[in-house]
């Protein structure tokens, strides 16, 4: 299975690998990959693979049904052949906005501490889906809260549990209608804060800043009624 890197470091931007397979639809899997795979609903990396002279172009990275990551190029162009050494770059800024996001709405369930139904994430913004019925009433309290948590300037760290340790702490999980992402059997958990001192830990498969000062300033945005007992709540970045 490919190994992911982003996981070990989300800052590393260029890294080699070794072309393992060519997918029927033209999608090529590394051996180990620096490109998230779209998921969580935080969109999949895009980027080049250079080879040899040859450059081409990523739109996007997925998971197949074996859990490799593929990535798809974004234009028809020569692919690398099986075996060959490719490096792979990130487009960083994209990268790092999806990182700046991902974090922040990390802390907008902290400040409304509702079940999670749903997500996305983009860019420019992010957006959560929660199980509660009524609207906020303290909009500019909750901004003011999460920005204060920025001028912290958090630790942003993870760590890994087994199955059996997160089922012993459900609260851990905050989202309802997905499941705690999983690699060889464990768990990993994205904490914001120190390890006895914490304000966020959840179990999250996705990539984030080391610190929240990296975030900037955030701006809550529209608050939309998506049913009953469902509110959608949109959160963007300053700049």
């Amino acid at each position: 299975m490919t190994k992911p890197l982003y996981l070990d470091d989300a800052y590393v931007r260029q890294a080699d690998a070794r072309v393992e397979e060519i997918t029927a639809e033209g999608g090529v899997v590394l051996d180990r990959s620096l490109f998230y795979p779209t998921g969580g609903g935080q969109p999949g990396d895009s980027g080049v693979l250079h080879w040899q002279g040859q450059t081409l172009p990523i739109a996007t990275a997925v998971r197949n049904d074996q859990g490799n990551i593929v990535l798809v190029p974004s234009e028809p162009l020569a692919l690398p052949p099986l075996g060959a050494r490719v490096t792979q770059e990130l487009d960083w800024d994209r990268r790092h906005r999806h990182m700046r996001v991902h974090t922040a709405l990390h802390l907008l369930s902290v400040v409304m501490p509702f079940g999670v139904t749903g997500g996305a994430i983009s860019a420019s913004h992010g957006r959560l889906d929660f199980d509660m019925p009524d609207a906020p009433e303290d909009r500019a309290g909750l901004e003011d809260t999460m920005n204060s948590y920025i001028e912290m300037d958090a630790r942003v760290g993870d760590g890994w549990i087994t199955r059996a340790e997160l089922d012993a702490a459900p609260e851990l999980v905050k989202t309802m209608a997905v499941q705690p992402p999983r690699g060889g059997g464990d768990i990993r958990l994205v904490r914001i804060g120190e390890e006895d001192d914490w304000i966020d830990l959840q179990p999250c498969g996705g990539t984030h800043v080391a610190r929240t000062g990296e975030i900037g300033t955030l701006r809550l945005g529209k608050i939309e009624k998506k049913g009953r007992m469902n509110r959608r709540v949109y959160l963007h970045l300053g700049g």
